[in-house]
Order: C-alpha cells, then sequence, then structure tokens
C-alpha cells in the first residue's frame, strides 16, 4: 500500500510538473562573500552548485522581508572581468540572473513554487524553481527556492528585444516588460490615469514600472509608446464601449491570459494580488498586424498567498482579491472586465476545464505531498536555523483566542498611537502598507534592512532600533508573526491547513463561478480619485 501511494503521488505530480524539471532531491548551494550584503548594489562573491563554480554579484531583496531572519537574495552569474555569463543551475534552463527566495514566513515553504507550477501547467511560462538548502560564508542558512527571476530571453519572458533604433512603426511595439509594484528612483514609471479602487487606502494612485527595457536603455519613443498603450488599455475597459468585440478591451489585451490570471490570483487569495508584484508584457505587433497585445503575467511572490496573511481580505475565505483592500490600491480593470458577461463566461469555461486537471484537489495535494515528502529529510535543520517558525500548543492556543481577524500582527506588539505622522493613531500594522510618497521619503519607503528610521519621528527613547536586525521590543516583537494569519506547532500540521484550505477555497470558487453567466454580478466600487493627506506628503 505504501508503495502504491507514493507511485500515485509521482504518477499525479507529474501532471503538474514537466518530467525535465522533477526535482527529486534537495540541491545544496554555497556561496562566500567579502563584504556586507545590500539591497542596493551587489557584492563580489562565489557560488558552488550543480552547474556553477564561479563568480557572482549578490545582493539582499524585498522591502519588508529584510526584517526577518532570514534574507532573500539576488545572484547574477558573472565572469572573472565581471561580465554576466549564463549557467543552467540544477538543471534548469541556462540564465545569468537568479533569486534566491526565503520561505521564512511561509512554514510549508511550497506556497511560490505551488504558484509559478499552476501557472506553467495553465500554458504560460512562470519561473521554474528549485529547492536547495543554503550556506553562507560556512553558516547554514536554510532551505531556500532557488527560482528563475522574471527576465526577458527564450527561456523565460519571449518577447522581441528591443534595439536603440526601434524607435517608430511595427519595431517600437514591442517587446516590453511591466508591473505594478513599488518602485525606485531607478525604474522607468508612470501613473494610471484610472483610480485604483479599495476600502481605506491613503491613495488611489495605481504605479506602473517598465522594467524592460531598463530605464538606462529605454528610448524616449519606446517609453511614450509603452505609456501612452496602457493609458488606452485602462482607459477602454472603462469606456462605454468596453465589451465591444471590435473597439472594446479585445482589441488591445490577451483575453485567455487576463482569465488565467484572474482564476489563479482569486485561488491564491494573494494579500498582494493585482496590485504588488503584477506582471504583463507585450510582444511585437505582427507583420500581418495581429498580436501586440498586453498579456496579463508572469506571477510572482505568492508566500502570503493560500490563507497565509492577516490583512487584506487574506483571511476571508470567502472574499475576492478583485475588490481591492485596505492595503493598496487595486487596479480597477479587474471589476470592469467582470462586468462583461462573454468575460465571466470564458472565466466559468476556463475554470470548469481547469478543475478536470490542474486545479483538481486531487493533482494539487499530490504537488504538497511529493513537495513535503522532498523537504523530509531537511526540514528538521530548518527550524532548528529558525526555531521561531513553530510555536508550542500553549503559545498557539494564546495566540488563536485573539477574535477573528486580529491576530497581533508583530507577536504581540502594538505600534503606540503617539507617532507623530498619525494624527488619529498608527493604522493597525498587520493591514497597513506604507506609502512610498511618505514626506521624509521622496522617491520611496526605503528598504528596511538596511535603513535606519530618523529618530525624529520615533516614539521610542533613543530612536528606533535598526530595523533589519531588530528583535524585539523586549522580547515582544517576532517577525515571523508579522504577516500570519495563524502559527502552527509542526510541519505536518502546516501542510495539514494548507490542503484544507484550498479545498475551502476552490469550495467557493466552485460555487460562486458556476453563476458567472446566470445571476452573478460582481460588487462595483465607484472610481474616486483620493489623494494623498496634506500631512503625509
Amino acid at each position: 500500500m505504501v508503495k502504491k501511494n507514493f507511485l500515485l503521488c509521482i504518477a499525479l505530480a507529474l501532471t503538474l510538473v514537466d518530467t525535465t524539471a522533477q526535482q527529486l532531491t534537495v540541491g545544496q548551494m554555497s556561496i562566500t562573500v567579502e563584504s556586507s550584503l545590500n539591497p542596493q548594489h551587489k557584492v563580489p562573491g562565489h557560488l558552488l552548485t550543480d552547474g556553477y563554480d564561479g563568480p557572482i554579484g549578490i545582493k539582499l531583496r524585498g522591502n519588508s522581508s529584510l526584517g526577518f531572519n532570514q534574507k532573500k537574495y539576488t545572484i547574477e552569474l558573472r565572469d572573472a572581468d565581471g561580465k554576466e555569463v549564463e549557467a543552467p543551475l540544477l538543471g534548469m534552463p541556462a540564465h545569468s540572473d537568479w533569486v534566491l527566495l526565503a520561505p521564512y514566513n511561509d512554514v510549508s515553504a511550497v506556497r511560490d513554487p505551488l504558484a509559478f507550477q499552476l501557472w506553467r501547467d495553465m500554458g504560460h511560462w512562470g519561473p521554474r524553481t528549485r529547492i536547495v538548502e543554503l550556506t553562507l560564508n560556512g553558516d547554514y542558512r536554510g532551505i531556500y527556492i532557488l527560482s528563475e527571476a522574471i527576465k526577458r530571453g527564450i527561456d523565460r519572458v519571449n518577447i522581441a528585444k528591443l534595439k536603440k533604433t526601434d524607435v517608430k512603426g511595427r519595431d517600437v511595439t514591442g517587446g516590453y516588460l511591466l508591473r505594478i509594484d513599488t518602485y525606485n528612483q531607478d525604474d522607468a514609471t508612470f501613473t494610471s490615469k484610472v483610480p485604483g479602487i479599495g476600502e481605506g487606502n491613503m491613495t488611489s494612485q495605481v504605479i506602473w514600472s517598465c522594467i524592460y527595457p531598463k530605464k538606462k536603455k529605454l528610448q524616449p519613443e519606446q517609453f511614450d509608446y509603452i505609456h501612452n498603450y496602457v493609458d488606452t488599455v485602462e482607459q477602454v475597459i472603462q469606456s462605454e464601449t468596453f465589451a465591444d468585440p471590435e473597439r472594446g478591451y479585445a482589441r488591445y489585451i490577451d483575453v485567455p491570459s487576463f482569465v488565467d490570471y484572474f482564476i489563479h490570483t482569486e485561488l491564491s487569495l494573494n494579500a498582494d494580488g493585482y496590485k504588488r508584484s503584477a506582471y504583463f508584457y507585450k510582444e511585437k505587433l505582427n507583420a500581418d498586424g495581429t498580436g501586440g497585445k498586453l498579456v496579463a503575467g508572469p506571477v510572482w511572490d505568492y508566500n502570503l498567498a493560500y490563507g497565509n496573511a492577516n490583512f487584506a481580505n487574506a483571511n476571508n475565505l470567502e472574499a475576492w482579491c478583485f475588490e481591492g483592500a485596505s492595503n493598496n490600491p487595486t487596479p480597477a480593470m479587474w471589476q470592469r472586465l467582470l462586468q462583461d458577461p462573454v468575460f465571466r463566461k470564458a472565466v466559468k469555461v476556463r475554470y470548469k476545464a481547469l478543475r478536470k486537471g490542474v486545479l483538481s484537489n486531487k493533482a494539487i495535494n499530490a504537488y504538497i505531498d511529493c513537495h513535503a515528502k522532498l523537504l523530509a529529510p531537511c526540514i528538521g535543520r530548518h527550524f532548528e536555523r529558525y526555531p521561531e517558525l513553530l510555536v508550542s500548543e500553549e503559545e498557539k492556543e494564546q495566540l488563536m483566542a485573539q477574535p477573528f481577524g486580529q491576530f497581533p500582527p508583530m507577536g504581540g506588539f502594538q505600534m503606540p498611537d503617539s507617532l507623530p505622522l498619525f494624527p488619529g493613531g498608527f493604522p493597525p500594522m498587520g493591514d497597513f502598507q506604507m506609502p512610498d510618497s511618505i514626506l521624509p521619503f521622496p522617491v520611496g519607503f526605503p528598504p528596511m534592512g538596511n535603513f535606519q528610521m530618523p529618530d525624529s519621528i520615533s516614539p521610542f527613547p533613543g530612536g528606533f532600533p535598526p530595523m533589519g536586525d531588530f528583535e524585539g521590543f523586549g522580547g515582544g516583537f517576532n517577525a515571523a508573526s508579522m504577516f500570519a494569519a495563524y502559527r502552527v506547532s509542526s510541519y505536518d500540521e502546516e501542510i495539514q491547513i494548507l490542503k484544507e484550505w484550498l479545498a475551502k477555497r476552490l469550495a467557493f470558487l466552485d460555487r460562486n463561478i458556476k453563476r458567472f453567466d446566470k445571476d452573478w454580478e460582481p460588487r462595483i466600487q465607484e472610481l474616486k480619485e483620493i489623494k494623498m493627506p496634506q500631512w503625509f506628503r
């Protein structure tokens, strides 16, 4: 019976994982650096792993996660002269750019790999991943997810390479890689002309970034083209003729990709869904005038998805991501698309087909089970390195005794209301996203792992502690609880909770998407321009 179950696990997993990329063992990675790591610039280092033994550039990545004990990293493979080189790390297609994702606030360590795999099996390119154990300068750092970075390339986002001379006609129409997310002064950004939606947002501005071509290589004509194209897409979607098959949104967007992106995001109930780490790309127009539309995807950043977050309605099984939340403005185009019966019918048909295969409970559970089996030999070492990830039964009972939706987002700590920036009291930190336009930081909120909060706005005697190395206010702060919707005492408990959550979420979608072409109507929020409060500018 054990052998039969194991073979069934492998067989079902192969419906989700292509056989050439199936990982059967946890990889090993060793990195050495001679200088301190930072989030701004890559420092020289050396990487040893399956498929590569040579120089790299490496830096910290993330925002709030920079305050976690386990850091994320961006890696660039280099030659002896510092130029980029490509290599097939752990059997994945060769490239120079890679990411080490830290599953610190995902005890299962499966949420990102699962999300990426589902997207690939829905027929799109998504980052391939490998599970590795990382040693940095001889120090064991635990389990990591080695992931392909979202970059242009034949084996990644396969869009045309734009040259500096591609500034008119069909040449300027593609390819572009875009993102809705936080940004910095090195990004080519523009603000949507359509206000975002959400309840309690301090601003309705949605900021787009063109990340390929990079700002330093992006020509003015190219920037104007893609800026105007996105403006057209969003304004057409909000127009009275938006559903017209010839003049409406279908003329400008790749509808099947938007349908899949909607299904994928709503299944995940991602706290950042649609509004953070939201990628799109635009291919070059074909010679016959076809193609060249805006495509939704690839997907990225799902460590706070699948029931794992305590903010932005992410712990409400009957919430919809497209309706917006209280942390960041959600692009309004999603709620508008759902007002078209044709789009909703397409969602229903596609969802019904996916539920018979890729999104079946059986297939998803098989992937999770095989992932857990893969991690079994090393998960104990990971928890020994980060013991705060698990809590005792007594601690868990104390935390769960809190009223639903009031799980203490920072391990029991409540920011004092005396913080000068917020006259009405500091917003609950588990339900609040610091706006990038906060007064002291004109180019965006600085990475937390490399920043000292100005003492002039600190409610603490002596000023704020360094945010990247901070462990507690008298032991009360626990970074592992910052975004958590629940805590667990064992890995097996985490896996069981995740599988049960997915079953309930799929049942919710089954009930509602079934009605998409009948009596179901989206809850519509009126578009309203929200200016940042004067005291917060």
